[in-house]
């Protein structure tokens, strides 16, 4: 199928972006489009208007060190975070070896994973575990939204229409961190996904609710045992969805075990 009629717009700055944004009645932010393309085409998403980031990537594509942070720019691709590798933070360029296939990781970014919110996307429950600080730009100026409060449900986040993303802040190194997920196929939608930092003592499921969630109960069993954390996780899970239970409770424990290597 094609996309529904769209007038295009291309960005020349972020304060650019912004503007045309929220000027412009029901438009969108086209930052690398594996998601929002794709929704297009089937006619799930129909905006009037695509406002193109591409041509900020010199200002909004980066991966550094702040001190013990590291912070990584909005238009930065999954591929690019795969190949930076920065000590302390080889979590992030482990999972992103994860997301979906490689044209897809050469194409998509930070930014627009975290802007579409699926429960199930790494860079989702990387922010989440981590503690991320997501640092958005609007009319109003800028803002940061901890990552616990960037994901409110289905596909929704708490960032206001016309605002942008400019970039994520991880506060701090997680050497003993790791992502784990299951897809019927290689590069396919994760049915379940967990994330686990054992210094930090955070576990992260996604696929289990409409957003990703960190578990409280696995957070306490964690002290004791890989085991009763992965029990537990799997505890918080719909009763009647033997599946997922039983995937909550492999991929707990295989990333408790991951993340000590």
């Amino acid at each position: 199928m094609k996309p529904a009629a769209f007038t295009y717009h291309r960005a020349r700055d972020v304060a650019g972006a912004v503007g045309l944004l929220a000027e412009l009645e029901d438009a969108k932010y086209l930052a690398g489009g594996q998601s929002l393309i794709a929704m297009m085409n089937f006619r799930l998403a129909r905006p009037a208007h695509l406002v193109d980031l591409g041509g900020l990537r010199s200002e909004l594509a980066f991966v550094r060190r702040d001190g013990d942070a590291l912070r990584v720019g909005a238009l930065t691709t999954h591929h690019e975070v795969a190949k930076a590798r920065i000590p302390g933070f080889e979590v992030l360029a482990r999972a992103m070896e994860r997301v979906g296939h490689l044209p897809i990781r050469t194409r998509g970014t930070v930014g627009g994973s975290l802007a579409h919110g699926d429960a199930t996307a790494e860079w989702c429950l990387l922010a989440l575990l981590l503690g991320a600080e997501v640092v958005v730009q609007g009319p109003d100026g800028r803002r940061v939204v901890p990552a616990e409060d960037l994901f409110l449900g289905f596909f929704t986040t708490a960032l206001d229409p016309a605002e942008m993303i400019i970039e994520v802040v991880f506060p701090r190194p997680a050497p003993r961190a790791a992502l784990t997920e299951f897809a019927e196929r290689r590069g396919d939608f994760a049915i379940v996904a967990a994330a686990v930092d054992l210094d930090a003592r955070t576990v992260v499921l996604g696929g289990v609710a409409p957003a990703p969630v960190r578990v409280p109960e696995a957070e306490t069993a964690l002290s004791r045992s890989f085991e009763e954390c992965a029990e537990a996780a799997a505890a918080t899970v719909d009763a009647t969805d033997d599946q997922r239970r039983a995937l909550t409770r492999a991929l707990v424990l295989r990333a408790c075990e991951e993340a000590t290597r």
